[in-house]
């Protein structure tokens, strides 16, 4: 696996990804009854049920993106380049068929083998469980250059070849033989389709044309032409009406009755892209299609005339999108801007929580008549927007302009629409100028206005519930130059204003008056507020990042380090790191507290767009001609991830895009030189000689040893436990003829339990090191063992120090001498307190007594109030800072 700069974020998940250009299988599953679509998406297969779209389940990326797809009962077949691949269970892959010379283009399932072309016309016949070539058949390209393939039903070892020529040939695959040639209708072949009529096919034609054709018997049934160019998929309806479907290049779909031999209904703009797949579900009035506009959809044949409607789709961005933010607080929907010109909402739960707003239009009624591919009044892409979910059940809550347009758009993401206002000044009339748009665009925290930035350098206000003008900054306009970035703090204050002069101005939201501004070296590209913070990211054309308090009004933080224009930045929520995205296809994650760059991800094709969840769970992004979203988790939130400073000459090595399914995350813990890894911190045992170091045991060892006896008092039971009389199991008879019982005997109650400790008892182990410890001064051995034991034990081992306990003053001293020791050393300093205060209670008679005692104990005190001057001291200095800061400052 490649290393991940730091590790802060590990590739999860793809979203917004459901179809590409080649042509989707659909697959029975016989003990689930129901079917399955597996649709070819970058370098994965996608299996989706038919009944709910639901995916089922993603395979394993391959090395290229998928060009071909076929499956058999039990295997799908991918190939890309010239290696061929099967896929058991939808995800591994088991089988690799390598002998191609150049790119394979056609695939076809048959029994125990399966066929390949490739584009040099090279036919290989391969047996799926050996992975041997059982044939290859090599063409002409200049006779009979193969563009389609088919099995015909009932036709046992035979497939039937179309041509670029026009002319389609019969093989028995078994024998190797052309058993027959058909001439054809001199045009190319582009799919060839069995009916549900045993001997009848169906042909498509670049010149439009479909040709239903007798095989057996070499007649031609029936011939239908579309005029929306080749036929790109053929497809029969099998639920006891005779229709044929057929796609088109422009994304529509001609239906084709076949008893009366003439087209029964179109459905135009099926796709906004070529219609790459269509499939009808045996026996049910439903068609499954895909195409390369990133859409699947299932229709339904349920109304008058024979056309279709949509019952289910999973649909993204046809082209690629520019703009991603987060929508609300729980981190579950982001929206989306793309260049097909729609803003989507693409759940991060699942995938049916997905919804589009639809395209901007100028005028939606005359859009609803034009159609898709008619339309005048579509709007240019969206390059930047902002959201807010407060009043979006209200009116509209979100805000966006777009490129090279003067006229800002509102949109209702309620009812998934776009909304009711179009924002632009008034002195532009109904006219639109050619060399003015909008260029940034703010929303308040409150929802209630949308401030908008031009390229003239002017900065206006609207209602968001009205979509009235509520004033301009400045007198005429705010900046010379057009206007890079514009934002408001949280509480409806302060905006703030960038031009591309290199100004920063700031200015009273309300009363629109100038207070503040700043002029930088170089002009800025765009800037960034986090509003909880009141921290703004500015990003300049000289690749350098600001930081900037906008309090204070002083930048805080510079960063350099990217070698490209900087695309987009996004705060985590707590405001300590900025992420940014540049053209130099890296994701850098700054620190702000240290002003250090702590993670580095370099990607294939560069970021266009970040988003860092309100969660700070994920960090979303998109790229450079990629259609997915793709989903970075942050891996500080469920493990140990060194936040060290990446060093300066860092090169990371290029990370692999998510695919659609997550995956888990694996640690690189091999690769220490170009890893940075978690070092795992060893804390000394003491930090400086002047600090004094506790022992981390826990309170219960020490804090309650001399309230033993109270405690003691309180847990004594008020009446002693009474053990019940019971029978012996046997009961003892006397010996003897007759059996005679044991009468039981009166229990001594005159015994006395009281004995001499310091005659029986023996030498504890914790004595016996205090006597070691003596001649060898070490007291390590006895102050660990003293750690170990409970609060009781350890006042039982200092009562027993005592001569009536059956130790001596020898030992006594030794003691003391430990206490000295843990002072000196200013280890285990709470220990020393508890042990000292429960000696001195235990034997303060004794020590008065004992003039060697005596001594110890009065060095002891000197030593005791010598540490404790000391701490006192910084006790009050860290309790009057302490008290001023929280006077001060609060």
């Amino acid at each position: 696996m490649a290393c991940k700069g730091g590790g802060l974020f590990v590739g999860f998940r793809m979203l917004g990804r459901f179809s590409g250009p080649v042509a989707h299988v659909l697959r029975y599953h016989s003990r689930h009854r129901q079917f399955y679509a597996a649709i070819a998406v970058g370098r994965s297969v996608h299996t989706y049920s038919v009944n709910k779209l639901g995916i089922i389940a993603v395979s394993n990326a391959l090395q290229g993106d998928i060009t071909c797809l076929a499956a058999d009962r039990m295997l799908i077949f991918a190939s890309y380049d010239n290696i061929l691949h099967a896929f058991a269970r939808n995800k591994e892959v088991v089988h690799t068929y390598e002998g191609h010379k150049a790119n394979i283009h056609l695939l076809q399932p048959f029994g125990d083998h399966v066929i390949s072309v490739d584009v040099d016309n090279v036919l290989i016949v391969w047996n799926i469980q050996s992975e041997d070539e059982y044939l290859q058949v090599d063409f002409d390209k200049a006779t009979f250059a193969v563009s389609a393939i088919l099995h015909p039903s009932t036709y046992l070892n035979k497939i039937l070849l179309g041509s670029k020529q026009g002319s389609l040939q019969l093989w028995n695959i078994r024998s190797n033989k052309l058993l027959y040639t058909f001439p054809g209708w001199h045009s190319t072949v582009t799919t060839l389709e069995q009916a549900p009529a045993v001997d009848v096919v169906a042909v498509g034609l670049v010149s439009g044309h479909v040709i239903v054709h007798n095989i057996k018997f070499d007649e031609t049934l029936m011939k239908f032409q579309q005029d929306w160019g080749p036929i790109t998929a053929i497809s029969f309806r099998t639920d006891g009406h005779p229709v044929m479907a057929a796609g088109s290049p422009a994304g529509h779909i001609a239906l084709w009755d076949l008893e009366e031999k003439k087209l029964m209904c179109q459905m135009q703009d099926a796709h906004s892209t070529a219609v790459a797949g269509m499939s009808f579900i045996p026996g049910e009035p439903l068609l499954i299609t895909n195409g390369a506009d990133n859409a699947i959809r299932v229709w339904i044949f349920d109304g008058p005339g024979g056309t279709g409607r949509v019952l289910r789709s999973r649909m993204g961005h046809s082209a690629p999108p520019t703009k991603i933010r987060y929508h609300g607080q729980n981190g579950e929907q982001i929206l989306s801007a793309g260049q097909d010109g729609t803003l989507q909402s693409f759940s991060t739960v699942h995938d049916k929580f997905n919804k589009s707003l639809g395209r901007g239009s100028i005028n939606k009624k005359k859009s609803k008549k034009k159609g898709l591919k008619f339309d005048t009044m579509v709007l240019p892409p969206i390059t930047a927007f902002a959201s807010e979910v407060a009043h979006q059940s209200d009116w509209d809550s979100i805000v966006a302009c777009h490129q090279g347009y003067i006229t800002c758009t509102t949109w209702n993401y309620q009812k998934t629409s776009m909304g009711a206002h179009k924002l632009r000044p008034a002195e532009y009339g109904k006219h639109r100028p050619i060399d003015k748009c909008a260029t940034a665009v703010d929303i308040t925290s409150c929802g209630n206005f949308a401030v908008i930035g031009l390229s003239t350098g002017q900065v206006d206000v609207y209602n968001m519930q009205s979509g009235i003008h509520r004033g301009r900054y400045g007198k005429e306009r705010a900046h010379e130059g057009a206007i890079r970035g514009v934002a408001v703090d949280g509480l409806n204050q302060l905006t703030i204003s960038a031009g591309s002069e290199g100004l920063l101005k700031f200015w009273k939201f309300k009363t629109k008056e100038l207070i503040y501004s700043m002029e930088f070296s170089s002009s800025p590209s765009g800037i960034l507020l986090h509003r909880d913070s009141g921290i703004l990211g500015i990003a300049f054309d000289d690749f350098s990042i600001s930081i900037l308090d906008i309090e204070t009004r002083k930048i805080v933080r510079t960063f350099s380090g990217h070698h490209g224009r900087i695309n987009d930045m996004t705060f985590s929520p707590d405001g300590r790191w900025l992420i940014t995205s540049s053209m130099d296809c890296t994701i850098k994650t700054w620190d702000l507290p240290s002003g250090c760059l702590i993670d580095c991800i370099l990607v294939e094709s560069s970021a266009v767009s970040l988003a860092m969840s309100p969660t700070g769970d994920f960090l979303a992004s998109t790229h450079v001609d990629d259609l997915g979203i793709y989903l970075w988790a942050n891996r500080s939130l469920y493990s140990l991830v060194s936040l060290r400073p990446l060093p300066a000459d860092y090169e990371p090595l290029v990370v692999t895009q998510p695919s659609t399914c997550p995956v888990q995350d694996v640690d690189a813990s091999g690769d220490e030189e170009t890893c940075n890894e978690m070092i795992e911190y060893v804390s000394p045992e003491q930090l400086g000689e002047q600090l004094v170091t506790f022992s981390s045991l826990p309170e219960s060892r020490w804090k309650y040893l001399l309230s033993l006896d109270v405690i003691k008092k309180k847990n004594k039971p008020k009446m002693p436990p009474e053990v019940p009389k019971s029978a012996p199991f046997f009961i003892p008879t006397v010996p003897g003829f007759i059996p005679r019982y044991i009468a039981p005997q009166e229990e001594k109650t005159t015994q006395s339990k009281i004995t001499n400790l310091g005659v029986l008892a023996q030498k504890s182990d914790f004595y016996i090191h205090l006597e070691e410890a003596l001649t060898t001064d070490d007291y390590a051995a006895p102050l660990n063992f003293l750690k170990n034991l409970g609060p009781s034990n350890i006042e039982i081992e200092l009562r027993c120090l005592a001569p009536e306990g059956g130790g001596s003053t020898e030992v006594m001293l030794s003691f003391l001498r430990m206490i000295g020791m843990m002072l000196d050393k200013k280890h285990n300093f709470e220990l020393a307190q508890a042990y000292l205060a429960l000696f001195l209670k235990l034997h303060l008679k004794i020590l008065s007594s004992e003039p060697n005692l005596m001594e110890e104990v009065s060095r002891l005190s000197m030593q005791l109030e010598e540490i404790w001057f000391h701490l006192r001291s910084l006790f009050s200095q860290s309790l009057c800072v302490l008290t001023y800061m929280k006077s001060a400052l609060l």
